[in-house]
């Protein structure tokens, strides 16, 4: 379970093995790795695509190199390429701190801890379970791009923050709004926070 933990190559998962990606047939560390390098810029945008993480077959063991089916433990050394280990997502990581779990509804691995989170149906995502009984159904509110940075949110690996009015977007976007004194919800204009102390003052004025 220890041998060759630490030696990591990848930036965005602890893992002790690369995958062979099925739609271009080239090695990556983990489908960040893959997306990052054929969506670049440099890349030509008639080859640019992401990754079918669902349809990886192969990985390699990044200690002895046997190329294999997708499992946790190498067929060959015997090492394990990461603790946690779901062969639904073929997703492979060793910092299990962040308590990583499969959501059968939403087809993906989350984090945070299965027990500290529900799957809403209406909407189509995962909630942390304060949000059971308060929050606003919006049908796949997770599915599409953030308004601000216009990256996926479904899958993101950000801290994504739901607003009052039930719509979503990255934490560090809605901080960034906030910071240029802009406290309304991009997509359907309605306020973010409280702002009847305001409006009171401007009635006053």
């Amino acid at each position: 379970m220890e041998t060759g933990l630490g030696n990591y190559e990848c930036s965005h998962y602890r893992r002790r093995c690369k995958i062979r990606a099925p739609c271009c047939n080239e090695v990556f560390y983990c489908r960040h790795c893959h997306n990052e390098s054929k969506n670049s810029p440099e890349s030509s945008p008639l080859k640019q695509h992401d990754i079918p993480r669902h349809e990886v077959e192969k990985v390699i063991c990044s200690l002895c190199d046997t190329e294999q089916d997708v499992q946790q433990y190498c067929i060959n050394c015997g090492v394990c390429m990461g603790k946690y280990f779901c062969g639904k997502c073929k997703f492979f990581d060793d910092d299990v701190s962040k308590n990583q779990y499969h959501c059968v509804e939403c087809g993906i691995c989350r984090t945070g801890g299965k027990e500290n989170f529900f799957h809403c149906n209406k909407c189509g995502c995962c909630y942390s379970n304060l949000m059971r009984e308060v929050h606003r159904y919006i049908e796949k509110a997770m599915h599409h791009d953030c308004p601000i940075c216009f990256e996926f949110l479904f899958d993101t690996m950000k801290d994504v923050t739901v607003l009052p009015c039930g719509h979503t977007m990255h934490l560090g976007c809605l901080r960034e709004m906030e910071e240029h004194y802009r406290y309304s919800c991009p997509v359907c204009s309605k306020s973010i926070c409280d702002m009847s102390k305001l409006w009171r003052k401007l009635d006053k004025e």
